[in-house]
């Protein structure tokens, strides 16, 4: 099978054995696989510490084969979408504190799904989520940047942010934020799409933004139009989106940020005396688990949210669509969908 890696900091393509599944394992023939900019920030060594041999981690394909008692959880032939937003999607004890909470990529036995650039690829049963045919190869990444903005959105509700208040999606025309736009909207919310170029703008207005704003005019045009908005959700690659983000919040707002910009561009801060004036809430939202992904599903059949795909390309492409994403040429998602070559 062909499959990408990463060899002394290279992407290069290897032809390998199919691997087989071992116990509780499911093979997977990989239909197609999204490209997140958290691959590209992997493939060029931009966050530190972080040097993985594999790449990939949003896909959806069909079963081919199975472990032993991995038929307790799909059957050869299933649709199946996988990745969990990479982080703690391949295993889970499924007993401690944090997986009884739904927060299985806290879980000290959590390991990562990453490696779905390739035609075949093995994974835990227990995460895989099956879709019926309404379901097409070119959402695959609602498996990391569909529910990383799923599991966003939901935080708004948890921290008593109602339907019907603004809330500002900073970085709304892209791979995640396009998503998030989508669900925003469709649970309810007055949304306020914040990103850079008019071709941009008008995207996410297209996707149901009640007010499409230019980062540079974003703080101005905020504050006199709703007088700093209920939440801001950030999914930019960079540390002045976050910075944005915060500028953006009203009094007792909630501050998600989702998005992890390159190491090198360091981090924001802010005084004391801002925290006392607008008193916020400063979380980090990260991926999702099982049932949050067949929310998501059910949410993709019924119409509320699609994956706009402005690139498809072969595995062979990896390189030149790493290039473009770095560019910033995309609208919504690029998509891998012939892994054989």
């Amino acid at each position: 099978m062909q499959a990408a890696r990463l060899a002394d900091g290279n992407l290069v393509i290897k032809d390998l054995p199919v691997p087989e599944p071992g116990p509780g394992d499911a093979l997977i023939h990989i239909d197609a696989a999204g490209v997140c900019h958290s691959d590209l920030h992997v493939a060029r060594r931009e966050w530190a510490g972080v040097t993985p041999e594999l790449l990939g981690h949003e896909a959806i394909g069909t079963v081919t084969a199975l472990g032993r008692g991995a038929d307790a959880h799909v059957a050869v032939g299933d649709r199946v979408v996988l990745g969990l937003g990479g982080g703690g999607g391949g295993y889970w004890c499924g007993a401690c504190v944090h997986c009884l909470a739904g927060r299985p990529r806290l879980c000290r036995q959590a390991k990562p799904i990453v490696g779905t650039f390739a035609e075949y690829f093995t994974v835990w049963a227990k995460s895989l989520v099956t879709i019926p045919d309404e379901i097409g190869d070119e959402e695959a990444s609602l498996a990391c940047a569909g529910l990383t903005a799923y599991g966003a959105v939901k935080k708004l509700l948890a921290h008593h942010v109602v339907p019907g208040r603004p809330v500002a999606i900073v970085g709304a025309a892209g791979g995640l934020g396009h998503y998030a736009v989508q669900l925003a909207n469709a649970f309810g919310y007055r949304v306020i799409g914040v990103d850079v170029g008019e071709e941009r703008l008008e995207f996410v207005h297209s996707l149901g933004a009640e007010l499409t704003v230019s980062a540079d005019d974003a703080r101005e045009v905020v504050a006199r139009e709703v007088g700093g908005v209920d939440a801001s959700l950030v999914f930019s690659s960079r540390m002045e989106g976050f910075r944005l983000g915060f500028d953006l919040l009203g009094s007792h707002g909630l501050f998600v940020a989702v998005g992890l910009p390159a190491t090198s561009e360091g981090s924001f801060s802010f005084a004391p005396f801002e925290l006392f004036r607008k008193d916020p809430t400063i979380i980090y939202s990260a991926v999702g688990n099982v049932q949050d992904m067949r929310e998501l599903v059910d949410l993709a059949v019924a119409g509320k949210v699609r994956t706009h795909v402005s690139r498809t390309g072969a595995l062979t492409d990896l390189p030149t669509i790493f290039d473009e994403l770095a560019a910033g040429s995309y609208l919504g998602r690029a998509v891998v969908t012939d892994l054989s070559h």
